[in-house]
């Protein structure tokens, strides 16, 4: 008796059936073409490395989240990456490590994770990035956020909204303007990425109440978050919102949310994170950051486009089929693929073009219409 259960998935992994499969091939294309043309070089590293060497790498990247395995060669911990970001820091710091700098990157692979969340239970995702290594400054950040916003909309995205961060908001401010120790700082991010006003006080984290009103659209939340009192750490970090803000200007829907920090873990001073209409979810993330080990500056963004995928699938061209007959003219069959054609050759007498989807059959040297 066959096993009914012998041919699923594993929960959070998928088949690509031949539409989706053809959208995400030309997103990956459309989008790596988009890096390369911006002056970004691609790179490749392996999908397993060293567990150690993934997670000395990047801040707050979760070895826990990877599957690991021992490698029967050298006996050391090896890790399915989860995340291309930290790999690319590797290269940047070692067999790049003399190139100068700024260094631009980009990468496109698979990663996967042992689990989902509720919200997103896929666990096999695309990950497209670009990384400029050597600078964090908010000229650097401009050309990022400009770069993921054209990406986009090179691959099909419309209707694009960019929200700013400040992921060391409370450090910055617990240093001058709003005194904060050490041992309670933990605690007022937590209480503030979660916008509950009544654990912040409890927390200890009164004076840091204003920056849950500071959001929503990016010039009146940077408003609200200028009017705050600070001695020009914080002014510096405004500054440079406005600058990346008016580098993009009337490209995309802009918002602020200056104590956002949920995926923002291993960024600096600067993160953002990026949308599309309706498409479910962010599609990406990027930001400022200093590699692991090496602690040198870079700005970067990650693009997660399984769900555009889903969304622009259902109008992804796959190309006219031409049927080839038994006896066809194979050189003219040659010109006709040259010429953008996808060609379906007959086996037998009994194959039938439109049975087999072609909407043309090569009749000598010409196409004819079915």
């Amino acid at each position: 008796m066959n096993d009914p259960t012998s041919d699923l998935l594993p929960e959070g992994l998928e088949d690509r059936l031949p539409q989706s499969a053809a959208a995400a091939a030309r997103i990956e294309r459309d989008v790596m073409g988009v890096m390369g043309a911006h002056g970004f070089d691609r790179v490749r590293p392996p999908l397993v490395e060293f567990e150690k060497s993934m997670a000395q790498r990047m801040d707050g990247l979760r070895t826990r989240d990877m599957f690991r395995f021992v490698d029967p060669k050298s006996l050391r911990t090896l890790a399915l990456r989860s995340d291309i970001t930290a790999q690319v820091g590797r290269i940047a710091a070692t067999g790049l490590g003399k190139a100068p700098r700024p260094l631009r990157l980009c990468y496109s692979g698979q990663v996967m994770k042992i689990t989902g969340d509720q919200l997103d239970p896929r666990r096999e995702n695309l990950q497209i990035g670009a990384e400029l290594i050597g600078s964090d400054s908010a000229a650097a950040a401009g050309e990022m956020v400009d770069l993921a916003i054209t990406a986009l909309e090179t691959a099909g995205a419309t209707g694009i909204s960019v929200d700013f961060t400040l992921p060391d908001l409370v450090d910055t401010l617990a240093s001058s303007t709003f005194p904060l120790a050490e041992d309670k700082r933990d605690a007022v991010r937590r209480e503030l990425d979660a916008k509950d006003a009544g654990g912040l006080k409890q927390a200890g984290g009164e004076a840091y109440l204003p920056l849950l009103f500071a959001t929503g659209e990016f010039e009146e939340a940077a408003a609200k978050l200028a009017a705050i009192a600070d001695d020009g750490a914080l002014a510096t970090r405004i500054e440079g919102l406005r600058a990346i803000a008016s580098r993009v200007a009337g490209r995309a829907r802009l918002t602020l949310d200056p104590s956002e920090r949920h995926g923002f873990e291993y960024q600096s001073w600067f993160g953002f994170t990026l949308y599309a209409e309706g498409v479910r979810g962010a599609l990406g993330r990027g930001g400022t950051y200093l590699i692991g080990g090496s602690h040198e500056p870079a700005t970067g963004f990650s693009l997660y486009p399984e769900e555009l995928v889903e969304a622009v699938k259902a109008d992804e061209d796959l190309g006219a089929r031409l049927f080839l007959p038994l006896g066809h003219d194979r050189a003219a069959a040659r010109l006709m693929r040259e010429d953008g054609w996808r060609t379906v050759e007959a086996l037998s007498e009994t194959d039938d073009a439109a049975t087999l989807g072609c909407s043309h059959v090569l009749d000598g040297t010409q196409a004819r219409k079915l």
